[in-house]
């Protein structure tokens, strides 16, 4: 084969090559944005939720789709969509947290340079819900998480941080209006309200900062958070 022959045939070579790696990067691509398309699709289709009470339940594993079945979730992720604000009122096991968690998690993968705030009362109950946000990366199919690639490995990470290479991220927070004012995100989540002494100021601080969602959940009692979600307003003597 002459000179101009072998040139020509190896031209050939690399441009199918060529043409196979772009069909299979625009395959990946069109796959991660089908499973990232509705947080509720990818909660409950491409990722796993753990279970404490997997042995005792029976259940074959501790890691499971999340509950599709539960009427009320749906709904919920079709609120977090519409709603800049967000008030839920909640009981034990509805998994209202771990709903929460997932549509901001979700969130801060579909939408670069997203940050999200998570306060809780006490650090242990914000490290617990930033592991579970992990826990919901680390479930996903492996091309997917290849698809939304972290700024560092799980086990490099601080255990209040969740961060991505698209420069979005999910931090946890201990009660107290003024933890939240060195942060301007996205998003906010105030876990179980009623049962933080300054929920009151942390909400006027997040409509101060924070530029899209805002949550608040907790169970119900009296306080605050029971008279804020019912638009009631006192005042205080003097």
């Amino acid at each position: 084969m002459s000179l101009t022959g072998t040139r020509k045939s190896l031209r050939r070579r690399i441009d199918a090559l060529r043409s196979t790696t772009s069909k299979s990067d625009s395959v990946q691509d069109t796959r991660v944005a089908t499973a990232l398309a509705d947080p509720y699709c990818w909660a409950t289709e491409y990722t796993e939720t753990y279970n404490e009470h997997w042995a005792e339940e029976g259940r074959p594993s501790p890691y499971e789709p999340f509950p599709g079945q539960l009427p009320f979730l749906k709904p919920l992720f079709d609120v977090f969509e519409l709603e800049r604000i967000v008030w839920i009122v909640k009981s034990r096991d509805m998994m209202i947290s771990w709903a929460c968690m997932a549509y901001l998690t979700w969130k801060a993968m579909t939408v670069p340079l997203c940050g999200c705030v998570v306060q809780t009362q006490k650090e242990k109950k914000a490290i617990q819900l930033i592991d579970y946000a992990k826990c919901l990366y680390r479930r996903q199919p492996a091309w997917l998480r290849d698809g939304v690639p972290l700024a560092n490995a799980l086990n490099n990470q601080s255990e209040l941080e969740l961060q991505f290479a698209n420069g979005s991220y999910i931090v946890g927070l201990p009660g107290g209006a003024d933890q939240i004012r060195s942060y301007h995100p996205w998003g906010y989540l105030n876990d179980e309200s009623s049962f933080q002494p300054d929920a009151g100021d942390c909400y006027n601080e997040a409509l101060s900062v924070v530029k899209g969602k805002i949550i608040f959940n907790s169970s119900a009692g009296p306080g605050w958070y029971a008279d804020a979600r019912r638009d009631i307003v006192r005042i205080e003597e003097e």
